[in-house]
C-alpha cells in the first residue's frame, strides 16, 4: 500500500464528503426545478456531477495506491430553501468546508512526507479555488438581482453556458 491507514481513512472521508455534497446539490437543483427556474436547477445538477466525479477520483486513488475505499454514511441534504440566496448561501459555505478538508488532507499528506498523495491533491486545490470564486460570483449576482429578478439570474446563467439570451437585446 503506498499510502498509510490514516490517509486512506481520511480519503475515504472526503469521498464521503464528495458524495455528500453531490446530493446536496442534487436537492438544490431539485428545488429550483419545481421553483421554475431551469438554468439554476440546470447548474447545480451539472454541479452534482462534478462533486460525485470528485468522490470517484477519490475511489479511483484508493484502489491504485493500494487501499480500501469505503464510503461512509452521508447525511440527509438539506431540501428546503426560503429563497435562492439561502439555498446558493449554503452552496458556498460547502464549498468552503471541502476546501478546508482538502486543505487538512494535505497537511496530513505533508505530515506523513506522503508526496504521491500530496500531487494527487493538487488538482483538488485548485478545483476548490475555481469552485469557491464561481458560487462567490453567482452569489453576487442574486443578491444584485433580487428574489423578485431572478429572470437576470437565469439570463446570467445561460449566457455564461453559451446558450443564447433570453433578455430583448438592445440596439443602436
Amino acid at each position: 500500500m503506498l499510502i498509510s491507514q490514516s490517509m486512506n481513512d481520511a480519503i475515504n472521508q472526503q469521498i464521503g464528503n464528495e458524495f455528500s455534497a453531490s446530493l446536496q446539490y442534487v436537492s438544490i437543483a431539485a428545488h429550483f426545478a419545481s421553483e421554475t427556474l431551469p438554468e439554476l436547477a440546470a447548474h447545480f445538477f451539472k454541479q452534482a456531477e462534478e462533486e460525485r466525479d470528485h468522490a470517484m477520483r477519490f475511489v479511483n486513488y484508493l484502489v491504485e495506491a493500494g487501499g480500501r475505499a469505503e464510503i461512509p454514511a452521508i447525511p440527509t441534504p438539506q431540501s428546503e430553501f426560503k429563497t435562492v440566496e439561502e439555498a446558493i448561501q449554503l452552496s458556498l459555505d460547502r464549498e468552503k468546508a471541502v476546501t478546508e478538508q482538502i486543505n487538512e488532507l494535505v497537511q496530513l499528506a505533508l505530515k506523513e512526507s506522503d508526496y504521491i498523495t500530496n500531487n494527487f491533491l493538487a488538482w483538488f486545490l485548485t478545483e476548490q479555488l475555481e469552485e469557491v470564486s464561481s458560487v462567490e460570483n453567482l452569489l453576487k449576482t442574486v443578491q444584485r438581482a433580487g428574489e423578485a429578478n431572478l429572470l437576470f439570474v437565469e439570463d446570467y446563467l445561460a449566457r455564461k453556458q453559451g446558450k443564447r439570451s433570453t433578455a430583448p437585446s438592445v440596439r443602436s
